[in-house]
């Protein structure tokens, strides 16, 4: 089917993006030319909402974390982390930077609440590589920021100049760094894919344990939090039912 389609395409589940798997996945898409001039075949789903946004920012490291932890750093700051291990980091003076008091505020030695991202402009990327940019929809509660500001004051106190003074001058500054950030919709990255070859090794597990407590906003919502104990815990459905 593949070999006849006029578009063929291959979507690969962030569970599956492991050592075992990737190689016969990138082998299939040459195989069967996934990837040329005016179609990319190849798609990934990622797991997280910032991830493509992050891989373009440069955000990402062979082993993740482990030379973060094997450095034991005296401070950590950690922007709007809540799904690290933060037993760790036991002996690091914890900054953290988010907001709905997830696990990463109770980790830290330090919050500095920071907008939510209805709460503060943007640029988002989704999961397919398309850039968005977004607006303020309401103004953040008590005391929070957005974190550009929040990170401004920091190196101000620091001594240390940032370059910026503006969101206006902090997106200038990104796309100056990688153009594609500035192309709303889906920009051209001029990639291609690596070669890969082999077997598929290894169990591929469900990665997501609880589909409705996600992020720190539905774990803070109350109706996600009935969801995932009645649909997938098997709670009292009686109400709903009514």
């Amino acid at each position: 089917a593949l070999k006849a389609a006029e578009r063929p395409t291959v979507i690969v589940g962030g569970g599956a993006l492991a050592k075992g798997a990737l190689a016969p996945a990138l082998a299939l898409a040459d195989e069967f030319n996934l990837v040329r001039d005016g179609w990319n075949g190849f798609n990934v789903l990622h797991l997280a909402a910032a991830r493509m946004g992050g891989l373009m920012l440069g955000f990402a490291q062979d082993g993740g974390i482990a030379d973060l932890v094997a450095a034991k750093p005296k401070v950590l700051l950690s922007l709007g982390a809540d799904e690290v291990d933060y037993a760790t980091f036991a002996d690091s003076l914890i900054v953290y930077i988010g907001h709905h008091g997830d696990k990463g505020a109770h980790a830290a030695d330090i919050i500095l609440p920071a907008a939510a991202y209805t709460e503060k402009a943007g640029t988002y990327v989704n999961t397919e590589g398309r850039v968005q940019f977004a607006d303020k929809a309401v103004f953040a509660p008590g005391d929070a920021r957005e974190d550009w500001t929040i990170l401004r004051a920091l190196a101000d106190a620091l001594g240390v100049s940032v370059g910026f003074d503006s969101f206006e001058e902090l997106r200038a500054a990104m796309v100056a760094e990688v153009p594609a950030l500035g192309v709303e919709d889906l920009a051209d990255y001029g990639q291609s894919l690596p070669k890969g070859g082999g077997k598929a090794e290894g169990t591929l597990g469900y990665p997501v344990k609880d589909f409705y407590l996600t992020n720190p906003i539905s774990r803070a919502s109350p109706t996600m939090q009935r969801c995932s104990a009645e649909l997938l815990h098997g709670g009292d459905m009686a109400e709903a039912a009514e």
